[in-house]
């Protein structure tokens, strides 16, 4: 079979039955579209190891400082540092996984103001000592800047804390 010049151009130009302004009106549209679908979340939520323990060193380090104004019975003093219970909370026990810790961790807090609560410090001492435990909560050290180092960059949580120690020669 014979194909003439005029039958292979019919057929190339019904291939091509737009004109360039048609086309770019069709890719202009279709990325519009791809634009207003929402993007597939791939953020991890800032969840990290570093995250966990930046918690657990800032926050954790402000609850064990309150150590002094529960043994004095000082409720003003604990009740001021609510903030701390709840980020430390929030911060130490992230995610589905750790559900079941961060309960027990709120309950545990919720123990310590409802001590507050009642004036009681007994109460408070007894809750205070068994969030401490429970929650594994220390005060950073204190770090001598003679004898070690306790930070690295200004970045670092315990920059302005006691364990912000840096050697320089």
């Amino acid at each position: 079979m014979v194909v003439t010049v005029t039958q292979r151009l019919q057929r190339t130009s019904t291939a091509l039955n737009m004109d360039r302004r048609a086309a770019f009106g069709q890719i202009g549209a279709a990325a519009a579209a791809l634009a207003s679908v929402p993007a597939i979340a791939n953020a991890d939520g800032a969840v990290s190891s570093a995250t966990v323990g930046r918690a657990r060193g800032i926050y954790g380090n402000r609850v064990a400082a309150l150590e002094g104004a529960v043994a004095s019975g000082d409720f003003g003093a604990v009740a001021a540092e609510k903030n701390a219970f709840i980020l430390f909370n929030s911060g130490a026990y992230p995610g589905a996984k750790n559900k079941v810790a961060k309960a027990a961790a709120i309950e545990g807090t919720n123990a310590i103001f409802s001590a507050i609560r009642s004036k009681d410090a007994a109460g408070l001492k007894s809750a205070y000592g068994s969030y401490i435990a429970a929650n594994g909560i220390n005060p950073l050290p204190a770090v001598d800047a003679s004898t070690g180092q306790g930070y690295c960059s200004d970045y670092d949580y315990r920059v302005r804390s006691s364990a912000g120690a840096i050697y320089v020669r």
